[in-house]
């Protein structure tokens, strides 16, 4: 007993001081984050700034537009509202700059062509399905898509949305954006690949988020992970025996995918079950992959989901 207790410990050790290795390799990484704010800029400008602005970041200024609308804006008074609450909330961006430049690090290890990106705060009116964007060369965020989940300019957007608009899940976002460039495209329309697609995403920001909770990589409260935790064998049970891990039926999509309020599995549990259940369940696959299997990242990255699910040898916790 007393060898088989050593042996666990030793394994144990050795699995932190491998980690810890990796992290300090991490954060030797070379990267500089300058932030650009040009929430501040539009916030504080007069109309004759306006030709500047436009010049320095037409990104943010679409041709088809005529000035006229650009001027409207600046003196509309909810605009300058928004731009008050955020500067009350965001005066700083130290905090988002060591967030981001931690992140960065992190995909650049696990990614050496990763080149960091300008990043640009804004206000896009409280735009929150377009809350980050990012091209080759830039990363966007809208500051006004996080100012805390029970701020009076979120009133009327859905409870399962909002719940999600505050300051810790920004850098959660971001990574969301850029796992999805390394994550391959589904490759058969099954349900068991939307899972282990979205498996894929979340696994990355298990090694991109290492201070993060699993609550802020999936975006759920305290309760809905416990949730989840709890019924993941009820949970994995119905799929299994409603046959739903080969179908192509889209609505399961919509059902245990797709944020939501709640899952639909059209039983007595729906209303205590929190969405993308199907994106958990895809988590726990592909980390079980990656426990049962000496295989680097890139093999997770190139293998067929139904391979992945079948050297997985997942079962649920008990």
């Amino acid at each position: 007993m007393r060898i088989y207790l050593a042996l666990i410990i030793a394994i144990l050790l050795y699995g932190c001081a491998k980690d810890n290795n990796i992290e300090k390799n991490i954060n030797a990484v070379p990267i500089a984050v300058q932030i650009l704010r040009f929430d501040t800029l539009f916030g504080t400008a007069h109309l004759n700034d306006l030709p500047k602005l436009k010049r320095s970041y037409p990104i943010f200024f679409p041709k088809q537009f005529h000035d006229t609308i650009w001027e409207i804006k600046m003196n509309d008074s909810l605009t300058q509202q928004l731009y008050v609450e955020v500067m009350k909330k965001y005066s700083s961006d130290d905090k988002l700059k060591a967030d981001l430049e931690d992140l960065f690090k992190h995909i650049k290890y696990y990614f050496p062509n990763f080149t960091t990106p300008k990043v640009v705060t804004a206000n896009s009116d409280v735009d929150y399905r377009n809350k980050i964007f990012i091209s080759d060369t830039m990363l966007v965020i809208s500051l006004d898509n996080y100012l805390g989940s029970d701020h009076f300019f979120y009133k009327g957007i859905p409870n399962y949305v909002v719940e999600n608009m505050k300051e810790s899940q920004i850098i959660s976002d971001v990574a969301s954006i850029y796992s999805k460039l390394y994550t391959p495209k589904i490759q058969s329309r099954t349900f068991l690949a939307q899972m282990i697609y979205y498996g894929r995403i979340l696994y990355l920001k298990d090694l991109w988020l290492t201070n993060a909770s699993d609550e802020v990589k999936i975006g759920y409260s305290q309760e809905k992970l416990k949730w989840i935790q709890e019924n993941e064998t009820q949970v994995w049970r119905n799929f299994v025996e409603n046959e739903y891990l080969y179908s192509t039926n889209p609505k399961l999509v919509s059902r245990f995918i797709n944020p939501a309020p709640f899952s639909k599995f059209y039983l007595e549990i729906d209303n205590e079950s929190p969405g993308m259940v199907g994106r958990y369940i895809g988590w726990q696959i592909v980390k079980s992959y990656m426990d049962n299997n000496n295989v680097g990242l890139d093999k997770l990255l190139t293998l067929s989901e139904e391979e992945i699910f079948k050297k997985s040898k997942y079962k649920p916790k008990k």
